[in-house]
């Protein structure tokens, strides 16, 4: 996090600031903090921010060079969102015929398990318990690694 604020703030000891307050605040914060992709991503967002917040309290500029990391900081947190998606979309499709009709209508269709249950003729509890095993399947399928999105 420091490396990543000296690329703004091009002085070390404020970039070593910076990253003691993006984390003090994340301490102080964590029982309330909703992450909505990875603790990397984050991380890397509030030092940014913390970092332009500080250019611009001191009124200082950044040099349009400087831009072009921040361009591809974007573009992998771009390609770990489209990593992820591949990721569910596989989990989704390893799933067994009519666990994956069912949630597909749920979650892509967005039909209610009333409505599932009225078109495939199954009953309302079945589609909840399909639907429920496909979740812990998609789960299990993503392992660890993204255990925030449940």
């Amino acid at each position: 996090m420091c490396r990543f604020a000296r690329i703004y703030v091009k002085e070390e000891q404020i970039a070593e600031e910076i990253a003691l307050d993006v984390f003090t605040w994340v301490w102080e914060k964590r029982e309330s903090i909703e992450i909505t992709l990875t603790w990397k991503a984050y991380l890397t967002q509030a030092t940014r921010n913390k970092a332009l917040n500080y250019l611009r309290n001191n009124q200082r500029f950044i040099l349009v060079s400087d831009w072009t990391f921040y361009e591809r900081t974007e573009e992998d947190q771009s390609l770990e969102l489209k990593e992820l998606e591949k990721l569910i979309q596989e989990a989704i499709y390893s799933l067994p015929a009519r666990c994956q009709e069912i949630f597909l209508k749920s979650r892509r269709d967005y039909l209610s398990n009333k409505e599932i249950a009225a078109e495939l003729q199954v009953s309302v509890k079945n589609v909840e318990a399909q639907i429920t095993k496909a979740l812990r399947l998609i789960r299990h399928h993503l392992k660890d690694g993204y255990t925030y999105l449940w």
